[in-house]
């Protein structure tokens, strides 16, 4: 299954709920699951963004309908970009060569 890396922005909201409970981020990460896709690893963050989570999903238009379910939720923002293993970027790029 492709790769993907979603950073999110938690608006005051997401941050309220967040801080009276902490452990919503497992209940959402269950509801992203249950979308299709495969959560791999997820980073609390401190910098520009609050999370970082590595998803596995079938395809782009999966991965999509993801971004925009939890971004209409209004509790987050999210980035989201696909993701080449080092093995598959090198391929690809000896596969330019050609």
């Amino acid at each position: 299954m492709p790769t993907f890396i979603m950073l999110s922005t938690l608006g005051p909201d997401g941050a309220a709920t967040l801080r009276d409970n902490p452990d919503r981020i497992r209940a959402v990460t269950a509801e992203v699951e249950a979308m299709g896709v495969k959560v791999v690893a997820q980073y609390a963050l401190l910098g520009d963004y609050d999370f970082l989570n590595i998803i596995e999903a079938p395809d782009e238009k999966v991965m999509a309908r993801l971004a925009v379910e939890l971004g209409a939720r209004g509790t987050l923002k999210t980035r989201t970009m696909p993701a080449l293993s080092i093995d598959d970027f090198i391929a690809a790029v000896g596969n330019a060569k050609q």
